[in-house]
C-alpha cells in the first residue's frame, strides 16, 4: 500500500505516507490556503450575513495560477472568437464570476484545510516512527480528491503544463534541472489522486 490508496471496508481509502511525504503534502496544501485567501467572513468577522451576499470579483485572478484554479466560465475553446463574441464572452464571464467565485474559493479552501487537519491528526494520534497510514472516509476522501486536484492545477501552471506533450516531456527532464523536484511533486500527486479515484469507483 505505500504510496497508493487503497479501499477500506465500508467504504473510505487508507494510503502509507511517511514523514517526508505527511511533510510535503502538509506544506503544499498550507501554500494552497495562501494563495486562495482568506474568505469573506474572514474579512468580515462581526457580519454572519456578509459572506451569504457578498459579490466575487468581476476580472480573471492576475496571478496565473489562480486563473488555472478560477477559470472564465465562457470561452471559445476553437481559437480565437470574433470580437463583438469576445466582448460578449468577457461580459458572460465577468457576471458568472461574480456570483460563483466565493462559493468556489471557500469550496477549495475546505477541501485544503480537511487536507492539513487530517495529516495533523495524524501526526498528533497516530503517526509512529517513520510514518503512519492515513484513513478516510469516504467524505473525506472526496474532500482529498478535490485538494489533489487543485495542488496538481497549480503545479501543472507553475511548470506551464497544457497539454499531456508536456507531461511526457517532464519525464525526460535531467536531474540538474531546476523544474524536477516540482515534477516528482507533480507525477506524486497524479499518482495519488489516480489511486484515490479507483477507490470512490462503485
Amino acid at each position: 500500500m505505500p504510496g497508493t490508496f487503497e479501499p477500506l471496508p465500508g467504504g473510505g481509502a487508507a494510503v502509507a505516507l511517511d514523514d517526508v511525504e505527511i511533510s510535503i503534502i502538509r506544506s503544499l496544501a498550507v501554500q494552497l490556503l495562501e494563495l486562495i485567501g482568506p474568505g469573506p467572513a474572514e474579512d468580515t468577522p462581526d457580519d454572519p450575513l456578509a459572506e451569504l451576499f457578498a459579490e466575487g470579483p468581476s476580472e480573471p485572478p492576475a496571478d496565473p495560477v489562480l486563473r488555472r484554479l478560477f477559470p472564465d466560465a465562457y470561452s471559445d475553446p476553437e481559437g480565437t472568437p470574433q470580437a463583438k463574441e469576445a466582448e460578449e464572452q468577457r461580459a458572460y464571464s465577468a457576471e458568472f464570476r461574480r456570483y460563483t467565485e466565493n462559493d468556489l474559493r471557500s469550496g477549495k479552501r475546505d477541501n485544503a484545510l480537511a487536507v492539513v487537519r487530517s495529516l495533523d491528526s495524524l501526526s498528533t494520534d497516530s503517526a509512529g516512527e517513520g510514518g503512519a497510514v492515513l484513513k478516510l472516509s469516504v467524505p473525506e476522501s472526496q474532500q482529498w480528491l478535490g485538494a489533489l486536484n487543485d495542488l496538481r492545477l497549480a503545479i501543472g501552471s507553475r511548470l506551464e503544463i497544457a497539454d499531456e506533450d508536456d507531461t511526457d516531456l517532464l519525464y525526460r527532464l535531467p536531474d540538474e534541472d531546476p523544474r524536477k523536484p516540482m515534477v516528482m511533486a507533480y507525477l506524486w500527486l497524479g499518482g495519488l489522486q489516480e489511486t484515490l479515484v479507483a477507490t470512490l469507483m462503485p
